[in-house]
């Protein structure tokens, strides 16, 4: 008995966080800021900033033209699906889909990277803010539930978490888009400065550079980090730490208080739930290399082990209290799954400008903020899209084929192709109940686990959405005078777009949501959960910066409640 109090003593921390990536890491900064003793729980390898393995290779390093093999397309073959994950150098961020399977009943892509940092290593890092137009959405449409909270409750911790990772952007002043502590914007080239200027005067529409979580300046709070080289290689982990990850910038600042315990190979796959407290005390922990269970506990947990990681942790801890899942009062839990649909546009070919280039290679492009069904606009669909695009010149790679030697080759490759433009869509998916996952018991990982079904498609409204998608891409590429101009369409399912979020949703009511306006499950107060599970709608942009914001707010709550013993 007196083995298994020390055992207890020694596996005992103030709080536990799981998974390290964009909100696990900043769940691990505040905590540790704030004096607690934190241990943070990563079911993948560890990876230590700056040891990135392929980040300073050239091209003629990579053998294949750096292309997948057929061995690697057959173990990772849904991370390969979005075309630009499985690389020769990129491949070791993504999971072996044989060894990590789930079942789709409708094609649902689900991108996932299992090590310390997560996909905070891989991440697009365009970062925008909800608006009240995002947040009021759900209200004034009828649609699934309310939003328990809006813009001015949220304002003050995006400033917060902006001022820390570094965003660089161009203020606006557009409603549905609100500015931001910013970096130095990154600059629009010649083209996009044509297209922006015509897409306002032709369309009273903003074109603006995107904004990008990359330090465009010096970042005093963190030395460790040094500012964008303008290499665009983010996708293989950026040794100076000029974008901003959990490895690069939150990790370093917990593991600089002295009070974070980090254990990678720690696969948490249950909740521990004393039903005489009610309160969860711990987890239960996998170790992924020796398959040694252990339990862990703490007087808080925070949840951050992605959409889809947490919810299975939650659907995975049954208890009498909780026979439906953890939390799961309101029978929500792993539905409503929103993403953003995207591989719809257009695209076009630009004359002139051939006496202008660009220099350096920018990690960034354009983007066009939301113009659909805000004011008198009013559509066929609900809520609306924004676009991501950039315009280049082609460069060498594009005379690969000629057939040229000597003197005429030189001069071929060392003068710029023509220019093309490109302007991708972003468009809102509504929370449907019945896009959904399920634990699926039959079907086992490697470690002996039950995974996951999905089920989920885009329905009526976002097909409509795509149709203007196309259309007004289309329209505004053309206006600019650009030539060739083509749409594109292209079948894909929920997930591509690797923007995960909804199955634990937050919301008012406890009848029709799994947690409050703190990130609080309703049913349990000492668990918050902080990744893309708890958006109730999902806007129409990118919404990692979002996580981040809400993350540090539920742990200034957290430690409040705490430390007035209500938790």
């Amino acid at each position: 008995m007196n083995l298994n109090v020390d055992a207890e003593k020694e596996n005992t921390y103030d709080a536990i966080v799981v998974g390290t990536g964009i909100s696990g890491g900043w769940a691990a900064k505040e905590l540790t800021e704030k004096g607690l003793k934190t241990l943070v729980l990563e079911r993948g390898r560890m990876v230590k900033h700056p040891d990135y393995p392929t980040a300073t290779k050239d091209p003629w390093d990579f053998a294949y033209g750096e292309r997948p093999t057929q061995e690697d397309l057959k173990q990772q073959g849904v991370q390969a699906r979005t075309g630009y994950t499985i690389k020769q150098g990129t491949k070791h961020w993504f999971v072996n889909d044989l060894e990590n399977p789930y079942t789709e009943v409708n094609r649902f892509d689900w991108m996932r990277g299992y090590h310390v940092g997560g996909r905070s290593l891989t991440w697009g890092r365009q970062s925008y803010r909800l608006s009240d137009l995002d947040f009021e959405a759900n209200a004034k449409d009828g649609i699934a539930v309310d939003w328990p909270v809006r813009y001015k409750d949220i304002s003050p911790w995006y400033d917060y978490v902006e001022s820390f990772i570094g965003v660089s952007g161009q203020a606006e002043g557009v409603p549905q888009l609100p500015d931001g502590k910013f970096l130095p914007p990154m600059e629009l080239n010649c083209v996009e400065l044509e297209l922006k200027k015509s897409v306002k005067n032709k369309f009273n529409r903003l074109i603006t550079i995107g904004r990008t979580a990359h330090a465009t300046a010096p970042l005093l709070h963190s030395p460790q980090r040094g500012t964008c080289q303008f290499r665009n290689l983010c996708s293989r982990g950026c040794p100076y730490g000029g974008y901003f990850s959990s490895n690069s910038s939150t990790l370093p600042a917990a593991e600089k208080t002295g009070n974070m315990t980090l254990r990678p190979n720690s696969i948490v796959y249950e909740l521990i739930y004393d039903e005489k407290k009610g309160k969860a005390t711990g987890v239960k922990v996998l170790d992924g290399e020796t398959g040694e269970q252990t339990e862990f506990f703490a007087k808080v947990i925070f949840l951050c082990a992605s959409t889809f990681g947490s919810t299975f942790i939650m659907m995975n801890s049954i208890s009498n209290r909780f026979p439906n899942g953890f939390g799961n009062d309101s029978g929500e839990l792993g539905h409503n799954i929103m993403d953003h649909h995207l591989s719809v546009g257009a695209e076009a070919d630009v004359e002139g400008f051939e006496d202008q280039y660009y220099s350096g290679r920018r990690a960034n492009g354009y983007y066009v903020p939301r113009y659909r069904n805000i004011g008198s606009d009013k559509r066929d669909y609900i809520r609306g899209f924004g676009y991501q695009g950039s315009a280049s010149r082609q460069g060498w790679a594009s005379v690969v084929g000629e057939l040229n030697i000597g003197a005429d080759l030189k001069s071929a490759v060392s003068s710029p192709g023509k220019w093309t433009v490109g302007m991708g869509g972003f468009g809102e998916i509504l929370p449907y109940y019945e896009n959904f996952v399920v634990i699926n018991k039959e079907k086992k990982d490697k470690y002996g686990l039950s995974t996951l079904t999905f089920d989920a498609i885009l329905r009526e409204n976002e097909l409509k959405m795509r149709k203007d998608m196309a259309a007004d891409a289309a329209e505004m590429l053309d206006a600019a005078g650009f030539k060739n101009v083509r749409t594109y369409d292209k079948k894909i399912g929920v997930g591509l777009g690797i923007h995960e979020m909804g199955t634990a949703r937050m919301g008012k009511d406890p009848k029709t949501s799994v947690l409050n306006k703190w990130n609080q499950v309703h049913a349990c107060k000492n668990v918050f959960v902080t990744d893309g599970s708890f958006m109730t709608s999902s806007a129409a942009h990118n919404p990692s910066l979002g996580y981040m914001a809400f993350t540090a707010r539920a742990v200034d709550y957290a430690v409040g409640e705490l430390k007035k013993n209500n938790i």
